[in-house]
């Protein structure tokens, strides 16, 4: 099994850029909460959330198929798929087992949140669902978030496991703000 800290290494050799960094530390949080909360191995699920885009920064073009392949090559076939179905669009994987709809679920919420906690003074202290909602519902906020993926993100993670939009954005909150010192927020 590839360790955090090995994967944390291969996440700084790949992406320059720290916003990236950032990213990928919020969704690794906020997956392994969801495994914990379900009773699954945590360091996998975080392992997904940390490598999910490791490869976006230097290579867009052939993104996800190289950290697909390293994740592939490095005992890890179960987060390879979670991976690879987190861009079905690039890749005809499509999210099935809770590993692979969770990253689903949890990669694009976890970018908008961040994003809604950026512009209030109080950052994460107090965000709530209704607030991300509002925001949601402007498309030049966070314009490079896909509305429609993140929810149909929280519809297939909740055939599995129920539970309400608003509770699904106020895990991922809460979740942010218990590491919002590690996030920046």
């Amino acid at each position: 099994m590839v360790t955090r800290d090995e994967a944390w290494t291969l996440l700084c050799a790949w992406t320059p850029s720290e916003r990236l960094r950032i990213h990928a530390l919020g969704v690794a949080r906020v997956m392994e909460d969801l495994a914990r909360r379900q009773g699954q191995d945590p360091a996998s699920f975080a392992l997904a959330g940390l490598l999910h885009d490791a490869d976006y920064d230097q290579w867009p073009e052939e993104h996800p198929h190289r950290i697909v392949a390293w994740l592939n090559e490095h005992g890890e076939p179960e987060v390879a798929r979670a991976v690879a179905a987190h861009a079905a669009e690039r890749t005809g994987s499509h999210p099935e087992t809770l590993l692979e709809r969770a990253l689903v679920a949890s990669d694009e919420v976890t970018g908008f949140v961040m994003a809604c906690a950026l512009v209030r003074p109080q950052r994460t202290e107090g965000l709530e669902p209704r607030s991300i909602r509002k925001k949601m519902k402007t498309p030049a906020f966070a314009a490079g978030v896909n509305r429609d993926e993140l929810l149909e993100g929280f519809r297939r993670l909740g055939e599995l496991i129920g539970g309400t939009e608003d509770e699904h954005f106020q895990r991922v909150v809460d979740v942010l703000h218990a590491h919002r010192g590690e996030l920046g927020l």
